[in-house]
């Protein structure tokens, strides 16, 4: 009797594995437009600056370049680690086609965390 409970034991573990993994898996979400509309042509055309962030001790530093033909509003957050050490987020800075733009920020002590926002140019 015990044995066919192990069995019984290792073969639901086998399904479970096989099984939940696929339904924990996240399914992108695509907006579903109607063809001809005018947001098509924006949506699908590339955009976003590959930006580096470089942190040396409370001062923060972000070189981003655009590659694409549309412009892009970049902004640095810029996160400390104390409690009274204020966050700060820049001004957009907008970088044009083929443009590099840098980007500045610190905090008085410590930088927690730092990253670079998008946001399309018109």
């Amino acid at each position: 009797m015990r044995p066919l409970h192990r069995l019984a034991s290792a073969t639901l573990a086998v399904a479970c594995v096989l099984i939940l993994p696929y339904e924990a898996v996240s399914h992108a979400r695509v907006p579903v437009t109607k063809a001809g509309e005018a947001g098509d042509a924006a949506s699908a055309e590339p955009f976003g600056s590959a930006c580096r962030v470089r942190v040396d001790e409370s001062d923060v530093t972000a070189y981003c370049h655009n590659p694409y033909p549309g412009p892009d509003h970049v902004h640095l957050h810029v996160e400390c680690e104390h409690w009274w050490d204020l966050d700060s987020d820049s001004s957009p800075v907008v970088a044009g086609p083929a443009q590099t733009v840098r980007l500045d920020g610190r905090c008085w002590k410590e930088v927690r965390a730092a990253w670079v926002s998008h946001a399309r140019g018109s």
